[in-house]
């Protein structure tokens, strides 16, 4: 089970730091991350910020969210930004 997320904080460029219940922490990058028709609002920066945090995930009103599963990896993996 993926730990909930405890806080969620827009660092710019379209990357957000995220740091689980369990303590992982990280910055992940979601520029690459934006295709596909329920995403491409969220290529607008003041849209993009309008993220809420549900349980394991970052969710918009547009009903764009993205996978508790890629979330936790992207903030565990050695590529996920650290700054």
């Amino acid at each position: 089970m993926i730990p909930k997320i405890i806080q969620a904080v827009y660092n710019g460029d379209f990357r957000i730091r995220i740091k689980f219940e369990d303590g992982a922490e990280g910055v992940v990058d979601f520029k690459n991350e934006l295709y596909g028709v329920v995403f491409e609002p969220l290529k607008d920066d003041e849209y993009f910020k309008s993220f809420q945090i549900r349980g394991s995930s970052l969710c918009w009103e547009n009903g764009a969210d993205f996978a508790p599963e890629f979330l936790y990896e992207s903030v565990k993996s050695p590529v996920s930004v650290k700054a």
